[in-house]
């Protein structure tokens, strides 16, 4: 069996004929595959939907319970007959119940990574790699120029602000799935103790990390209705970037912005987005790592998507790896 009959870009994702399912698809659908809850991989209204039990409960709480038809969990490693498919899903490390889906048939095995990341993240399940025929990697940084720090010592800035400057309100922008849990924890991993405000938004979704045993401290809604400015004094206020452009944001004292992002070693933007404090803390893999990933897997073919796909497709022929890019589109960098 050849790749392409296996597993193929389609208009709505990419689609297994044998299996009539797709995995990530961009519009409704009967059968689909999830890989985590992000908005860009996880669109509401599909038939069926087979997924980790994290990315159906994130899932939910995003969309509401009846985002789909019938659901069903896969457990990582859970081999499941589609039709004479077998799909299993393996950690990527990206978010709380993140998954590759690995997909095989007739001896061909192809893995469709999703959003991975191999830096260290207690808020999820490390990466695993997968042993495969074709790997199928996004490519969100996929420029040699991409290189991202360490993530604790990007916290170390905010602390070392917090401390240059205590009487403002640091307002830390972070998506409100993966990021805003992550940055919180590495504050709680840093030392940083003392209570940290959140925007409503985060609030379910925080909540339901803790249930699931991912400890983030004494966290406060960041409610300003019966507070007043000097109330925040100090404070470390998280929410999603889209709300520190509204009046919400103006309401706390001095406020200094702050933007949890890999893209935030590309100057411009943090200059674009008035952000005083750009932290570079990425939820994927930068080049030496998506580099390395291919190293490690060795496949017979790699497939990009999503992202600079063209210098990443380069860099595999270089390294006498076959290698194309798929080109699909509707897929944004929401996570990060």
């Amino acid at each position: 069996m050849k790749p392409d009959q296996l597993l193929r870009p389609a208009p709505a994702g990419l689609y297994c004929p044998a299996g009539d399912f797709y995995i990530d698809p961009v519009r409704p659908v009967a059968r689909a595959l999830i890989t985590h809850g992000h908005s860009d991989h996880a669109r509401a209204g599909h038939g069926a939907v087979l997924a980790t039990r994290e990315t159906l409960d994130i899932m939910a709480i995003r969309y509401g319970e009846d985002f789909c038809g019938t659901m069903q969990a896969a457990a990582f490693g859970e081999r499941i007959d589609l039709s004479g498919v077998t799909v299993s899903f393996h950690p990527a490390g990206h978010v709380l119940g993140s998954a590759q889906i690995a997909v095989a048939k007739g001896g061909l095995t192809i893995v469709a990574s999703g959003d991975y990341k191999r830096g260290t993240d207690p808020t999820c399940t490390p990466y695993e790699p997968v042993p495969c025929d074709v790997f199928i990697t996004e490519a969100t940084f996929g420029l040699p120029v991409f290189h991202h720090p360490e993530p604790k010592a990007e916290i170390g800035k905010l602390l070392t602000s917090l401390r240059q400057f205590p009487e403002r309100t640091h307002l830390v922008g972070a998506y409100s799935l993966g990021k805003a849990q992550r940055v919180i924890r590495l504050l709680r991993d840093c030392g940083y103790g003392a209570p940290i405000h959140i925007h409503g938004s985060l609030a379910r979704l925080c909540d339901y990390y803790v249930s699931r045993g991912i400890d983030l401290g004494d966290l406060r809604p960041a409610t300003t209705e019966k507070a007043s400015p000097a109330d925040f004094r100090g404070a470390v206020v998280v929410g999603p970037p889209s709300a520190f452009a509204d009046r919400w944001a103006r309401r706390f004292n001095e406020p200094l912005v702050a933007f949890a992002s890999g893209w935030m070693m590309v100057r411009q933007r943090a200059k674009q987005g008035g952000v005083e404090l750009p932290l570079v803390i990425s939820d994927h893999c930068d080049w030496p790592e998506l580099t390395a990933t291919i190293r490690e897997l060795a496949p017979s073919e790699v497939w990009v998507t999503h992202g600079r796909e063209e210098a990443l497709v380069r860099w595999c022929e270089l390294a006498g790896i076959p290698a194309r890019p798929l080109h699909l589109v509707g897929y944004e960098d929401e996570g990060d």
